[in-house]
């Protein structure tokens, strides 16, 4: 249930800053360039101001497949006296939703130099040797870096120390459980925070904000913002639709068609760079509709359960042997707890909405699972796993080197 606060979503966010710059002598902006994390960083500079505690530490995790708007965005940012950013440029592993052949692609990888979608960054703020964090292992995921960031950030200031990050709750169902969860520990009675560990705390000052809010703050104090905003607006996108992140992730994938319109210089890039990204877009223009997010028929003369396993046959080795696994384990699981229920066999196909709830299983759950090139099996009611994404680096690696 959400309740009224009788004050604006500017002043509820510039009083948990308040309360943040109170209770830790240091903090930094997680900064990916983008509407919400500016705003984020506009407001905490005015605060950190008003204290003379400037210049303000920022974190930037430049992904390399960006938008140069984007790009221009960040160093008008830094370049700020203001600002004192931590802009690393490290090789990480990224998903790549477009492509069963390399369902992995690695920023900055120094092997593909000559492919890169954009030389490094100049500016002196810019990490990009591997050797700068203790906790740095080639190709670690976006997220493992993040959180060990936040460690060393406190190691290194000797204290507890707090993360600012632009997350709004009604941006995703995920999002919205980030806040609301009743489990987690956070700082004190504030729930937009959470306790990561005893010295590192993650909190979400704009939490409430919804998109409107984001444009009015910048319309109303006149600040600075990313200016893809403005062709995104102009090539028809709605508000809600006006998102940044890395293109290839498994939702992410749906807007990779922008960069034809909004940079063809940065798209012809892509295509070079990584594996499956021109047929992403291609089936991407009409919204959600690639790799199965929309409805399919079944080819003549086959089953969901026969269409699944010609799908598995005519995948990469690696890749199918991923999949069976996790198919295996599904069925087992079914096999053994669907009698409760009264399943005492795996049907071809079930009701559509027991389906969709992940109420009742079935060989069409798991065909729609293989054309969406599902790899963590979401759809199976799986999870991801950080012990399971380094094995498939190992295998993803070991089979290419085979080919070569």
């Amino acid at each position: 249930m959400k309740k009224q606060l009788g004050k604006s979503v500017v002043q509820a966010a510039r009083e948990r800053i308040h309360i943040l710059f109170d209770e830790f002598e240091h903090i930094y902006v997680s900064f990916s360039g983008g509407k919400d994390s500016g705003v984020l960083l506009h407001l905490v500079i005015e605060e950190a101001k008003k204290r003379n505690r400037l210049p303000v530490d920022v974190l930037i995790v430049d992904l390399e497949a960006q938008y140069q708007y984007t790009i221009h965005f960040v160093e008008r940012m830094v370049n700020k006296k203001e600002v004192n950013a931590f802009w690393v440029c490290l090789p990480l592993s990224l998903r790549n939703s477009v492509s069963q052949f390399q369902p992995k692609w690695i920023c900055w990888d120094p092997d593909k130099k000559e492919n890169w979608i954009r030389a490094l960054p100049s500016h002196a703020s810019v990490i990009n040797e591997e050797e700068y964090f203790s906790f740095y292992s080639f190709g670690m995921e976006f997220e493992t870096f993040v959180s060990a960031f936040g460690e060393w950030y406190c190691e290194k200031k000797q204290c507890s120390c707090a993360c600012l990050v632009a997350i709004r709750a009604d941006e995703s169902l995920n999002r919205y459980k980030t806040i609301k969860n009743q489990r987690k520990k956070k700082l004190k009675q504030y729930g937009w925070t959470t306790k990561a560990s005893d010295i590192f705390y993650k909190a979400y000052p704009i939490y409430d904000w919804h998109v409107t809010d984001i444009w009015i703050a910048n319309g109303r104090f006149n600040w600075d913002y990313n200016h893809v905003y403005d062709l995104m607006h102009k090539a028809g996108l709605s508000l809600a639709q006006q998102r940044l992140c890395q293109p290839f992730g498994d939702d992410q994938r749906k807007g990779l068609w922008l960069y034809q319109i909004l940079e063809p210089q940065t798209w012809q890039k892509l295509v070079v760079r990584v594996e499956g990204c021109n047929f992403g877009a291609r089936y991407s223009k009409k919204q959600g509709h690639i790799l199965g997010y929309y409805k399919f028929d079944l080819p003549e003369g086959y089953t969901y359960r026969s269409y699944s396993k010609y799908l598995l046959k005519s995948m990469p080795p690696h890749l199918a042997d991923h999949y069976r696994k996790r198919l295996f384990k599904f069925l087992n699981w079914w096999r053994k707890n669907g009698k409760e229920q009264g399943i005492l066999s795996i049907p071809d196909f079930a009701d559509k909405k027991l389906e969709a709830k992940k109420k009742v299983p079935s060989w069409r759950r798991i065909c729609k699972v293989l054309i969406k090139n599902d790899y963590w099996c979401r759809g199976l009611s799986f999870g991801q796993s950080k012990k399971l994404t380094e094995h498939y680096i190992d295998l993803y690696e070991g089979y290419f080197r085979k080919g070569k």
